[in-house]
Order: structure tokens, then sequence, then C-alpha cells
């Protein structure tokens, strides 16, 4: 389903609930600032939608569950396709890995769908202006650098190479038991790297510690 164009910035969405597609257009809609101008069932009829559009969205919302192309592999898609395009993932998953693969696969914001209509606008608004949005949700407050654009750690942060081993590890979608085998450590030291470098890098989450690690360069995104 397609809407009028206007000269607010423009979203798209991707989401197999009707109700909730149409439900959320609705909420967008009612902004002074963004305006919905594609609907899709899911990731294959969105990135088909973009191939024929002559005017792309700025933000595309995707769920992550949906039929035939899922939002990890739809977000990789639109980056790689239409990298101008900003990405929010709206979703009822609300576990670290969904987060993480998410955000790996360029989304520049995670919000769950029980989210506020303030929120939703604050999260478009700040996507576009800013960049990005993370919200208390995704970072628990963690990471206090996460607004700096330059890829660079804090000053006098010193990583071991077996920290940053487990950084990427900890990036992927890995459980910490299965880190700890990886890397041929026990479950405790593992849980020690963990805490040193949330004290080090002032996060308090995986989440948080991954976001850092995209920020600094020392993980890829997608």
């Amino acid at each position: 389903m397609q809407f009028p164009n206007t000269t607010k910035h423009t979203v798209a969405i991707a989401d197999d609930h009707r109700l909730i597609a149409e439900s959320l257009s609705y909420l967008i809609n009612d902004s002074p600032e963004f305006n919905v101008i594609l609907l899709a069932n899911n990731g294959k009829l969105l990135l088909e939608a973009l191939e024929k559009s002559g005017d792309l969205p700025d933000i595309c919302i995707l769920d992550i569950n949906m039929p035939v192309l899922n939002g990890v592999e739809t977000a990789r898609e639109i980056n790689n396709r239409f990298p101008d395009i900003k990405l929010l993932a709206l979703s009822m998953n609300d576990d670290e890995a969904s987060v993480i693969q998410m955000i790996r696969a360029g989304c520049r914001g995670y919000l769950l769908k029980d989210c506020t209509q303030a929120e939703l606008h604050r999260a478009l608004h700040e996507i576009f202006t800013k960049g990005f949005y993370y919200s208390d949700f995704v970072t628990g407050k963690l990471v206090h650098t996460i607004h700096k654009e330059e890829k660079t750690t804090e000053p006098g942060v010193r990583l071991t190479e077996r920290e940053m081993e487990f950084i990427r590890h900890a990036a992927s979608e890995m459980t910490y038991k299965e880190i700890a085998l990886t890397m041929k450590l026990s479950e405790r030291t593992i849980d020690g790297y963990r805490e040193a470098l949330f004290e080090k890098l002032q996060v308090k989450s995986r989440v948080g510690l991954v976001l850092y690690a995209i920020r600094a360069g020392w993980v890829l995104a997608n």
C-alpha cells in the first residue's frame, strides 16, 4: 500500500501484521515531521517496492520476524542497495541477541512494539537528525560515549588481545557459555572479562558493549 507523498520526511514500514503496520502509519502520520509513504508485508516486498520507487523513504521501519525475508536479512540488503536509507527496528523481541543482530545489520535504533507514540516520534526524529536512536531499553543507560561519531575509544582505555577476542565473540550470536568453550576458558573467567570490559568502557550490558565496539570500529556493522 502506498500513500501520497508530502514535504515531510518519509517513512516505509515492513511488517507482516497488517493491523500493526496500518496502526503504525496512523501514529506516524500524526506527527508534523513524518509521513508514511509505503507499507509492505515482508522484506522481499519492501525491497521490490524500493527498487521501483523514484522517491525513496528517509527511514524504513523493520519488524524482525517476517516471512520470506526477515528483518535482519532485509536490513542488510537495504544497507547494501540503498545506504542512504536509515533503519529502525521495531519488534516484540526484547532479548539481547535480537537487538545485536539488528544493530549489526545496520539499524540505527531498536524499539519494542509496546513503546508509546511519543517514543516512536522521538526515535524517528533522532534517527533523522542525529543518525541514531538508542533507547534506555537498548543501552540500559550504558554507553556514555554512544553519541560520538568518531571511531575512537575513551582516553586511557587499553584492551588486551584476549579482551578484543571476547568482544568479537560477544558481538555474535554465541552465548557466554559458547564463548567460554571457544576461548578455552572457564565460564567464571569469561564473566571476569565481561565485568572488566563493562568497567573499562563504562557500559552495563552486552548490547552496550556491542554498540561501543561498533562505534570504535572493532566490529563491522553487518
